[in-house]
């Protein structure tokens, strides 16, 4: 095989994995009706299986360099694939509730690897297009993740059946990874220079000091926002849909697709708006979009506008997060930004698990009405925050003048 198309498959198994790290986070909100009735749970029982895998999600991404200094990226991606395809299909297998949780810590972990792993060898080794397709492929699985688990409930009439099937689609996954160990050695002598050379010249402040300063910390609060919307509608939509406005479960599930869908197709729309527009402009504008897209959801005027709500919703809140990570310079000073990254990726993890949970909490004591209603209000208060880092940035730069 020539170098070329060594380059080629690397890049085709890249892709194919972040699409495989989509797939779980897609099938736990069609699944959770079935599943919580299953062992009789309540509504807001599915914020412990989040807070579960994000803890997992978490300790995994923060030793990602360490692991991958002593394993190297092949190894860990296939033992991170073999930890999450193992407790998705213990999923399947266990007769107590509280070893779901305690499972979901283990598939948090394996995903939080393949993402860390993945975001840092590209990063080393390939462009800056390459990454933005590669969070479009992650997309690709999370809308693909919904219409397999509605369609093995359909088919078999237990949620049990789709963690089956993507669980053996990771455990292969591994599989593959180990089979092609020596393919993910083709850029590292190239790349390592180059990575040497940037830390040389980093000259950061000390992680206190950018705790302290005010910009990173509201920007910090503004990933932990952004997740917390997007997984908000991403769970909780299927179960709005049949439970409260009565729509058929094949129906709902085609529309959780939509949603990641419309993710996808703005994930992929946006690598092209970044070469027109600043970033943080579009941040800003997707956010507003994104509150017209949830207001539709929450009036339910008539079925097809809040339908359309739930397209609009995915589709404006897709640019935003890689948006906000390319401006954190902006909004913090080049001195702070690798500190504010870190804990801006950390917020989002923590966001992603607490706010879905919150919005589980006010479903089940009031209604599930309030979800859509929720969404909003994050939306606002993003929006605010985003307002006032804004006015701060622009009041240092007026006195720095004088």
């Amino acid at each position: 095989m020539t170098k070329k198309n060594k380059r080629y498959l690397l890049i085709t198994l890249i892709y194919i994995a972040f699409i495989s790290l989509g797939l779980p986070d897609g099938l736990l909100g069609v699944a959770w009706p079935e599943m919580r009735t299953s062992f009789s749970l309540p509504l807001d029982a599915l914020g412990i299986i989040l807070i579960g895998s994000t803890t997992g999600y978490l300790i995994s991404s923060f030793l990602n360099g360490f692991f991958m200094k002593k394993i190297g990226v092949a190894v860990l991606l296939a033992v991170s694939c073999l930890a999450t395809g193992s407790a998705l299909i213990a999923y399947t297998l266990v007769p107590w509730w509280w070893l779901i949780p305690l499972l979901a810590v283990l598939a948090g972990m394996g995903g939080g690897a393949i993402d860390a792993a993945l975001n840092t060898y590209v990063e080393r080794n390939f462009n800056e297009g390459l990454m933005q397709w590669l969070h479009a492929s992650f997309g690709i699985g999370i809308t693909i993740g919904p219409i397999i688990m509605a369609n093995a409930i359909k088919c078999s009439g237990s949620w049990r059946t789709g963690y089956i099937i993507v669980g053996v689609a990771q455990l292969l996954l591994a599989l593959i990874f180990l089979m092609t160990l020596s393919l993910w050695k083709v850029q590292k002598d190239q790349a390592e220079p180059k990575a040497e050379e940037n830390k040389k010249k980093k000259k950061d402040f000390k992680l206190l000091q950018t705790i302290t300063y005010l910009p990173a910390f509201l920007s910090v609060i503004l990933f932990f926002l952004y997740t917390g919307i997007e997984m908000s509608l991403g769970h909780w939509i299927y179960t709005l849909l049949t439970e409260s406005r009565k729509i058929s479960n094949s129906t709902a599930g085609f529309w959780v697709s939509v949603y990641w869908g419309s993710f996808t197709v703005g994930r992929i729309l946006a690598g092209f708006l970044a070469y027109k527009f600043l970033s943080r402009k579009i941040a800003k504008y997707a956010a507003a979009l994104g509150l017209f897209g949830s207001v539709l959801i929450a009036l339910n005027i008539s079925q097809y506008l809040s339908l359309f709500g739930i397209a609009v919703t995915g589709l404006a809140i897709a640019p935003i997060f890689p948006a906000l990570i390319s401006s954190t310079s902006y909004r913090v000073g080049q001195e702070h930004t690798a500190n504010t990254i870190g804990m801006q990726i950390s917020a989002a993890g923590l966001g992603g698990a607490l706010l879905p949970g919150l919005a589980g909490v006010l479903a089940r004591n009031f209604s599930l009405e309030l979800i859509p209603l929720f969404v909003s209000s994050l939306f606002i208060l993003f929006l605010s925050i985003n307002y006032l880092i804004k006015n701060i940035k622009n009041k240092e730069r007026l006195t720095k003048k004088i």
